[in-house]
């Protein structure tokens, strides 16, 4: 597929593939990076925790007073979706996130 977005856009995936409430792991710009869909909004991070080695596209999806969250399925530690800011122990170090504009059914990732 051509990059319609400009440069340091990159297709991750269709946008129905992005459940809401789930997550699924996904190509841009070659490099795998874990797409979450709350309600309307879709993120980007880095796939895996960053406190152990955990696929986080496999933990659970959660709001709280508008604010999306992923849960590790491995140490039930908590990441902002919005800036991947640590929200509970054992999580300590911030997870990477990417801009992401949903656009012509499909996710584009900026990964800078």
């Amino acid at each position: 597929m051509t990059n319609d977005m400009g440069p340091g856009w990159s297709d991750a995936a269709a946008a129905d593939d992005v459940w809401d409430g789930a997550g699924i792991e996904a190509q841009a710009g070659g490099r795998t990076v874990a797409l979450f869909r709350s309600g309307e909004q879709v993120f980007a991070t880095d796939p895996l925790c960053t406190h152990g080695n955990a696929r986080l596209c496999d933990g659970f999806v959660e709001v709280d007073a508008g604010k999306a969250s992923v849960e590790c399925p491995l140490h039930q530690g908590r990441f902002d979706l919005a800036d991947g800011r640590p929200l509970c122990e054992p999580v300590t170090e911030p997870l990477r996130t990417y801009p992401v504009r949903v656009e012509g059914g499909r996710v584009w990732v900026a990964l800078g």
